[in-house]
């Protein structure tokens, strides 16, 4: 707990249960991450806490916004995203839901399976499109290594139907699981995400995008690495699988963004005895 907040909770007494946030750490982790990472574009995954401020705050300082539903795409517009800046970043979504989206003007949607890619070119006409494959999760506190994401291979064959189907295959994307302390993590990721962009490549479809997803830490009761140590391996994995022809790349963080930027407060309303 910092300072500012220690003294909002003497000050003001809210009553509890009571979540208290320094939008300054939100925005100085903003900062930090953008500076790590330069040429990433910021999709901040609004799952990790929708409260209008921060939305807000981060759409003011240029973020954009990866989000799980329509719910979260009609909050990051109301906080002043405009469409171009919102990925619908679920998966697995009701067909009305894209549609929805579609209407409101978003054109950036995930797909693991044949099944949503063709509900996309159904109700999305024209959209951009990648791709989630497996990774291991490995060194990850959450790995996430089952829950989403297809085989390298099917993300292949997608990929490769998708202008078939009127759609744009823009990339591919991964997360390397939640609270990921291994900078290294997304190493064995990115050189499987080359080995697609040259497969495909040679079959004339230029993929564009590598969505390299969250995973980016916040302190709990662990020291976990700098934005830096992340940005610096990170950096040099897609040099060292993409040479020269680096492609376009998006961050997911969640916790990373706002997990330390808060403090929960709570009271312990009775101790019962249930027996002498």
């Amino acid at each position: 707990m910092n300072t500012k907040i220690a003294s909002f909770l003497e000050e003001r007494r809210p009553e509890t249960p009571c979540l208290v946030l320094d939008l300054d750490v939100v925005a100085g982790n903003y900062q930090a991450l953008a500076a790590a990472l330069p040429d990433s574009r910021i999709f901040y995954a609004v799952k990790a806490n929708p409260a209008p401020e921060i939305l807000s705050l981060l759409a003011a300082l240029g973020s954009c916004f990866d989000t799980a539903s329509v719910v979260e795409i009609r909050d990051a517009l109301a906080a002043g995203a405009t469409p171009d800046r919102v990925s619908f970043g679920n998966t697995i979504k009701k067909r009305v839901d894209i549609a929805t989206a579609y209407a409101l003007g978003v054109r950036l949607f995930a797909f693991d399976s044949e099944a949503e890619l063709r509900k996309i070119a159904e109700v999305a006409p024209g959209s951009r499109v990648f791709c989630r494959i497996l990774t291991s999760g490995e060194g990850a506190e959450w790995p996430l290594s089952r829950k989403f994401g297809c085989e390298p291979s099917m993300a292949r064959e997608l990929l490769a139907m998708a202008p078939g189907l009127g759609l744009d295959p823009y990339g591919v994307s991964f997360h390397v699981g939640s609270q990921q302390r291994d900078t290294g993590a997304w190493d064995q990721a990115l050189e499987s995400a080359a080995a697609i962009f040259r497969d495909l490549a040679a079959k004339g479809i230029e993929l564009k995008m590598v969505n390299l997803g969250g995973g980016f830490p916040t302190r709990y009761l662990k020291e976990v690495p700098t934005p830096e140590a992340y940005g610096r391996a990170i950096d040099a994995s897609l040099r060292q699988h993409f040479g020269n022809r680096l492609p376009e790349t998006i961050i997911e963080p969640g916790r990373g963004m706002v997990g330390n930027a808060g403090v929960i407060q709570t009271e312990v309303v009775l101790i019962s005895n249930k027996s002498a």
